[in-house]
């Protein structure tokens, strides 16, 4: 199963805080080993929201809006993208981890939906051209 692992914000990160050499090394060595055991597909930190954008959608119109966006809490400072057996080895991974700020901190793991999970809802016209698009991105 495919996962998506957020390091979420913190006060730090949204201030634009670099991570200390150590903690750098420190992650970089995690990065190697998620690597070797072909867990990691993708991975990488985010800038703070500041010099991010959102794009509201109400019908047709949007409406971008500049950040930076309130409540840090629910921001993200970085993700991976892993392959894992299941839930209880993501969360096996993250406990490994080097805490990735200077202070406190949080990592959340959400599952990766796969076409199968929409078979009900998957029309074939619908089901050709998103495995088109898989094809084409490989």
């Amino acid at each position: 199963m495919r996962v998506m692992v957020f390091v979420k914000a913190t006060a730090d990160s949204e201030a634009g805080m670099k991570p200390q050499p150590e903690m750098l090394e420190a992650m970089g060595r995690f990065n190697e080993q998620l690597i070797d055991a072909g867990i990691m597909l993708a991975g990488d930190g985010l800038k703070p929201s500041s010099q991010g954008k959102r794009v509201a959608f109400s019908g047709k119109e949007r409406a971008v809006i500049d950040g930076p966006f309130a409540e840090t809490k629910e921001l993200v400072a970085g993700y991976w993208l892993w392959e894992v057996r299941d839930m209880d080895e993501a969360v096996a991974w993250v406990k490994r981890c080097p805490n990735p700020m200077p202070t406190d901190s949080e990592i959340e793991i959400r599952p990766i939906y796969e076409l199968a999970d929409f078979a009900e809802q998957m029309s074939p016209a619908a089901e050709a051209i998103h495995e088109g698009n898989r094809k084409r991105m490989e």
